[in-house]
């Protein structure tokens, strides 16, 4: 099939319907691949093209664009256009998905509303949190890795992997570590795990008991303080400043904490950065008391400003501070591997607690992983996301202040993965959250990260999957239309 007639195979837009366009575009080329109208190898129009075709903006098309790209349904070649991704076969149209922000909420718990940080059913939201540059990551690369593994794989390696993770790959994390975040640690310190909440599962039952007391941050990650409260834990909300989690209020609210769960490089969600003095304050305070701090690490690689800040755990000298890495946000969620670093003299604990609470990490990703760390491509693909990251977070933050003016601030932000958007006036953060939901794009509520009554609404908007100044603006006028 020929560019030109491959928006003919397609059926009209609706203006009328409740889905945004560019949701519309994205079913109607799904639609036409999934039963055979557009062919693998066909070549799909120009954006541009398609654009004037239909009448619609470049940056809906685009947007439509690089939602079938992260899917894996095109194919971009660069000057020679997009194509249908080869080897993809005609199967039946799936059901229709449910509509933006229609889908069922996860259930309500008492201490804590839902957070919805993740779209259910897998489709990408514009602004949508926790996800990297999904259609900048090296698939080919990964292939690659992932079939020469498959390939070499031995009867031994198809048995159980260790519960603590494979020795090699437990070796390239240590050594990566040592050289990026400035953490001295051996392989046996480094402990697989499934994810952030399989790593504070571990630290949980390796160190605490019901009824302990631990400090979290307010605001701070929703999921934290469910896990502690579900595992019969007292999560302490302690309010940040701009140098961070506010350590004598801690100090003065619960003296006698057994863990402190902060996040020193990019404060979640306000992404200031813990202050030296603050550091030193907290290691002081875990050492008098006997405390454990769990540093999570979620985003630390991306910052703009500067040079990545040191990790707490690398001031750690008395071996109070366990180091919480992902790589869901350097690599993508889909791979579900973090890893867990705990002080030398614990090691022989965890060693216990992880055969019987172990995330169960499947060997070939962990052994992708460790090829992937061991040939250099996963700090080549750092310092690309850092690059593309701060490019895609000015032209985010351009492009929505350019549409809503003083209706929005955005917050100048020295790193991380996404932007904090405070609302002037009386417009409740909540309510707008919802209502974007709602035509499919995604935004958190600050006012969902807190405890206490926040000083003013914000919306917690992502730019990592945002390709370009004009693409942000066409979202911003949807924004200012639900203003």
């Amino acid at each position: 099939m020929k560019a030109s007639s491959a928006a003919t195979a397609l059926p009209p837009l609706a203006r009328a319907d409740r889905d945004p366009l560019y949701r519309q575009v994205y079913e109607r080329f799904r639609g036409a691949i999934a039963e055979g109208v557009l062919k693998p190898g066909d070549r799909i129009p120009s954006a541009r093209a398609l654009a004037k075709e239909l009448g619609l903006a470049r940056g809906t098309v685009e947007l439509a664009y690089s939602l079938l790209g992260a899917e894996g349904y095109v194919l971009p070649r660069g000057q020679a256009g997009t194509i249908v991704a080869p080897g993809l076969h005609p199967q039946p149209r799936p059901a229709a998905m449910p509509e933006p922000g229609r889908a069922a909420a996860p259930p309500r718990t008492r201490r804590s509303p839902p957070n919805p940080l993740v779209r259910p059913g897998g489709t990408i939201m514009p602004f949508q949190m926790g996800l990297p540059a999904l259609d900048a990551f090296p698939r080919k690369i990964w292939a690659r890795l992932g079939a020469r593994y498959l390939r070499g794989m031995q009867a031994a390696d198809l048995a159980y992997p260790p519960e603590q993770g494979l020795p090699a790959l437990r070796t390239a994390i240590a050594a990566y570590l040592q050289v990026a975040r400035g953490i001295q640690c051996t392989p046996t310190q480094v402990f697989i795990t499934s994810g952030y909440r399989n790593s504070l599962n571990l630290v949980v039952h390796a160190l605490l008991q019901p009824g302990d007391r631990a400090w979290v941050e307010d605001p701070g990650y929703p999921p934290t303080r469910e896990l502690l409260s579900y595992a019969g834990l007292e999560p302490v909300p302690v309010p940040v400043d701009a140098e961070g989690i506010m350590v004598e209020r801690g100090v003065a609210a619960a003296r006698r904490a057994r863990l402190a769960v902060v996040t020193p490089a990019h404060q979640s969600p306000l992404c200031m950065s813990l202050s030296l003095p603050r550091r030193q304050a907290l290691l002081e305070w875990a050492s008098r008391a006997g405390a454990w701090i769990v540093e999570d690490d979620y985003d630390g690689e991306y910052r703009y400003a500067s040079r990545p800040l040191p990790a707490l755990k690398s001031l750690d000298q008395e071996g109070r501070v366990l180091y919480a890495g992902t790589f869901s946000k350097v690599l993508f969620p889909g791979i579900r591997l973090a890893y867990l670093v705990v002080p030398q003299a614990l090691a022989a604990r965890f060693d216990q607690v992880c055969k019987v609470y172990a995330g169960g990490v499947p060997g070939e990703v962990q052994g992708i992983v460790r090829d992937f760390i061991a040939e250099g491509h996963f700090a080549r693909h750092i310092q690309r996301m850092r690059r593309l990251y701060a490019e895609r977070r000015q032209a985010t933050a351009e492009g929505l202040a350019a549409v809503l003016g003083a209706r929005m601030k955005i917050e100048p932000q020295p790193g991380g993965m996404h932007l904090v958007a405070r609302l002037a006036g009386r417009h409740a953060d909540r309510r707008l959250a919802g209502r974007m939901r709602e035509q499919g794009l995604y935004a958190g509520a600050l006012s969902q990260w807190s405890t206490a009554a926040p000083e003013q609404s914000a919306l917690l908007i992502s730019f990592t999957n945002i390709a370009s100044r004009r693409q942000a603006e066409e979202l911003g006028e949807q924004i200012l239309a639900l203003l």
